[in-house]
């Protein structure tokens, strides 16, 4: 049983008034998501209830419940406060998916301060670009990742605590640093929280963007409110769930649906921190009898590589509903699930600025394979003429996709970069940057980022609808698709193709590609080229970046690759 009826229905009543009355929540009140991620939880009765299984690289494992993160998070809490850190202060977690990241998070939050979840594997001056734009004023990290803030604290005068979670007293401690224990320091069972309001700042996420400096995308302690009720209807998160989100918290969703949603909801969540294997994945599934299951199309088309006789040796009957961030999910993966697990992947459509999921495949809604589905109740989302910013009156037109400012977990500016934020609004719209149709149906329809889709001889052609024919090709294990000059149409689509095992570049194999996609696209859609690659360029959260691609063929400047994969 799902908690979302009708679509219409729920739309027309909807009111995020609903989220609060269910949080308990008064506008006006003290609102802090550390607490209500543990504190509240334990409150309800729930204190023994396990809230967090995590599994590390090495098969050690750790439980823990929600008295525990309680405790924990408060513990984290008066390590802050004694350092004489104060409430709006930028505090940066830079650690793997350790329990730390995500007990630290909330503890954060209790003193007030702005967490600030940087990705691991981020290099020196990634590192640097971001804690110097945020000021930011203590790190938490881990002994294999400290030599990295050591290159370049010198350079970072506000960065006054360098704070090692796992020192084990065989180096000595250099210049501002100072070690901590969560689990063996002294156990907080009493922490006053910070007194937060609706507007007062949270979680300072950077993103990557496609040119430019990363930005400080920065979010309040009301964003909650979204959170929360996009977690339970859209994840469709019930009290007896076990709940495994795979994204990292250096990235929003390893945040807002790797911690916040699921503690808010006092459910059980599993992490597992080691790299992709679909043997390890399926296991982790099995062992942990998952049944909620989120995760990202570049992950889903891994595991399709790994083909469907892997599956067989393990019982994956626990999974209940399946759903996907993070780009847009081909069709191909959709019925892919549906054959190998019985049901299929709900797309999800959101971004960092908009701080919950906006636009979603909701559980028992058909699916449209390919379709981002629709707006959640709550977000007015429209096609905008990409000129006049206004929406399209009719149907099936490719435009912007706008979002009506408002919603709780919005983001309230970009850090110390006002006027890139007030670029994001164009005639009372918020601009997403991606592009988009609306079926008759009110159903979305992803065609590209802004600068992504291809004009080729004034038509506009998706990049993503050329990737998703080429991956129905028995042959072909991923596909980006980007423009080349052309000296009559001005440009046209080039494709590059990275191959499944057991299958080799060819100009055989190219012409047999050219031959299958010709039944689904249009003559103008066709790839003029396909370039065979070992791999593409991709963010460490997955993403393949078009744009690095793009430059290349037209011989442009990469612009920041801070959040490159194989940097």
């Amino acid at each position: 049983m799902t908690h979302f009826g009708n679509y219409e229905e729920v739309a027309r009543n909807f009111s995020w008034a609903i989220s609060e009355q269910e949080l308990d929540y008064q506008p006006g009140q003290v609102i802090n998501i550390g607490w209500y991620c543990s504190d509240r939880i334990c409150q309800q009765g729930k204190a023994d209830k396990v809230a967090l299984i995590w599994e590390g690289f090495t098969g050690e494992k750790k439980i823990f419940t929600y008295n525990d993160i309680r405790v924990y998070s408060n513990t984290f809490a008066r390590f802050i406060t004694d350092l004489g850190i104060k409430a709006g202060e930028r505090i940066c977690l830079f650690m793997d998916r350790v329990p730390e990241l995500y007990i630290g998070f909330l503890g954060i939050l209790k003193t007030g301060c702005i967490v600030q979840p940087l990705f691991s594997a981020f290099g020196e001056e990634s590192l640097f670009v971001r804690l110097e734009n945020a000021e930011t004023s203590a790190i938490f990290t881990q002994r294999k990742h400290v030599s990295k803030v050591r290159k370049i604290r010198d350079k970072l005068p506000h960065l006054k605590h360098i704070i090692i979670v796992d020192y084990d007293g065989k180096s000595p401690l250099q210049e501002r640093e100072l070690a901590f224990s969560m689990e063996k320091s002294e156990k907080v069972e009493h922490y006053e929280i910070y007194p937060t309001y609706a507007e007062s700042p949270s979680v300072l996420h950077y993103t990557s963007g496609t040119t430019g400096m990363p930005k400080g995308v920065k979010h309040v302690h009301y964003s909650l409110i979204s959170q929360y009720i996009t977690a339970k209807w859209v994840l469709d998160l019930h009290d007896d769930d076990i709940y495994w989100c795979t994204a990292d918290p250096g990235w929003v969703t390893g945040t807002s649906y790797g911690i916040i949603g699921p503690f808010s909801l006092g459910v059980t969540q599993c992490v597992l921190d080691s790299g992709f294997s679909a043997e390890a994945w399926y296991r982790f599934i099995e062992k942990n009898r998952v049944t909620v299951w989120y995760s990202a199309p570049t992950a889903i088309r891994s595991l399709m590589k790994a083909g469907d006789e892997i599956i067989k040796k393990f019982d994956l009957s626990s999974l209940r509903h399946l759903a996907s961030v993070g780009e847009p999910l081909n069709p191909e993966a959709v019925n892919w699930s549906i054959r190998v697990f019985g049901k299929p992947f709900h797309d999800t459509y959101w971004q960092t600025e908009t701080g919950c999921i906006v636009i979603t495949n909701f559980p028992g809604m058909p699916v449209k394979p390919g379709s981002m589905g629709r707006p959640f109740p709550g977000i007015t989302a429209v096609i905008l003429d990409p000129n006049k910013h206004e929406p399209y009156p009719e149907p099936g037109r490719i435009g912007l996709i706008g979002l009506k400012p408002g919603w709780p977990s919005m983001m309230r500016t970009y850090w110390n970069n006002e006027e890139a934020y007030r670029n994001k609004f164009r005639n009372g719209w918020y601009l997403t940057g991606d592009r988009a149709r609306m079926d008759q149906d009110g159903y979305i329809w992803f065609v590209g980022r802004d600068d992504d889709v291809i004009n080729t001889g004034g038509h506009l052609v998706s990049p993503f609808e050329v990737e998703s024919a080429l991956l129905e090709h028995q042959a072909v294990a991923e596909s980006a698709v980007v423009s080349k000059p052309d000296p009559i149409n001005m440009e046209v689509v080039k494709a590059f193709v990275t191959l499944k095992p057991g299958f080799s570049a060819s100009k055989d194999l190219e012409l047999d590609i050219m031959n299958f996609i010709r039944k689904k696209l249009s003559p103008l859609a066709m790839p003029q080229e396909i370039e065979f690659v070992d791999s593409l360029p991709k963010t460490r959260s997955g993403k393949i970046m078009r744009r690095i691609l793009h430059a290349r063929e037209w011989g442009e400047e990469v612009g920041d690759t801070s959040t490159l994969e194989n940097e």
